[in-house]
């Protein structure tokens, strides 16, 4: 078995912004109820003509560029998304054909949430058995598609967007061991469901499990990468709400990390919002070549998957 690591990472988000005033034209809420709540000041929408797997091919091809990759050298492209409309050509078929791809493998994965950190870890151990030569990873939603612009509770909380990451072969593990699973009795508390679907959650119910439940996991994750929380650089966890980030990172304990807070800018991405805000904190400079990066995904189906990682 040999290792695997991030070459480079890439996102996208469509031009549109909405913030907060503009949502409270739309429902009664206002920028103190959601900055208070949610930690959200605005967040990106994609148009009706911006598919999910337009999202995901600009962030891709943003992964390749700063790889120093053409399109042929991908074998292996992995699509997390659980707000792709068509069942067939899937969304990873659908990139392929956007970035003109030759011949790669096309998956596409619904974990919802933890959906880039469940495909990170498929990709991984598919390179690091040679199934795959080099993968492109992409998670990518647009969630504004499926949100009740009606329901207070929900609508601000939401944005569109895409984020992406190469994985190629390499003499050291440099993505750790994954620590996934679910609770699926609880699998009712976030939903994507109907037609046409419509996303709905009980907040309170998942904020009281990610906060009580997710820091003894995430600290055995850092066990698996034969480090502890002290040794992280970055602490990146599914930006889902600010009251969630910041508590959850503090039980960790990774005091010396930088913190994701993507979430007030970009609001709930779903499976882009790791990717996403990765990607944001190589561009600015705030983790650099080889740093530990906890990256924690959690959500639908009550799932979570979290990785060590060395930045590219």
């Amino acid at each position: 078995m040999r290792g695997s690591r991030l070459v480079a990472v890439g996102h996208y988000q469509p031009a549109k912004m909405l913030t907060n005033a503009d949502l409270a034209e739309l429902v009664d809420t206002s920028d103190e109820w959601i900055s208070s709540r949610v930690g959200i000041r605005t967040r990106h929408v994609a148009g009706p003509d911006e598919p999910v797997d337009e999202l995901a091919a600009h962030a891709g091809a943003k992964a390749l560029a700063g790889a120093g990759l053409t399109p042929a050298d991908i074998d292996l492209v992995l699509v997390a998304t659980s707000t792709a409309i068509d069942r067939s050509p899937n969304t990873a078929a659908r990139v392929a054909a956007r970035l003109g791809m030759t011949s790669p493998a096309v998956l596409d994965l619904n974990v919802v949430c933890a959906g880039f950190t469940h495909a990170l870890a498929t990709a991984d151990s598919l390179v690091r058995t040679g199934t795959a030569r080099r993968a492109l990873v992409i998670g990518a939603d647009k969630m504004t598609a499926v949100t009740d612009w009606t329901d207070r509770s929900t609508c601000v909380l939401v944005g569109d967007g895409a984020g992406a990451a190469v994985v190629e072969a390499s003499e050291e593990a440099l993505i750790g061991p994954v620590l996934w699973g679910s609770v699926p009795e609880m699998g009712h508390a976030v939903r994507i469901e109907g037609t046409p679907p419509v996303f709905a959650q009980e907040g309170q119910s998942v904020y009281r499990w990610a906060t009580t439940q997710l820091p003894p996991i995430a600290r055995q994750v850092c066990e698996r990468a034969g480090l502890t929380p002290e040794d992280l650089a970055a602490v990146v966890l599914h930006q889902a709400n600010l009251r969630i980030i910041e508590p959850v990172a503090r039980k960790i304990g990774a005091v010396n990390a930088v913190i994701a807070r993507d979430v007030v800018e970009s609001g709930n991405t779903s499976a882009a919002s790791i990717p996403l805000a990765l990607s944001k904190l190589v561009e600015r400079g705030e983790i650099t070549t080889g740093d530990p990066v906890l990256l924690f995904g959690f959500g639908g189906n009550l799932s979570y998957a979290g990785q060590v990682v060395r930045c590219p």
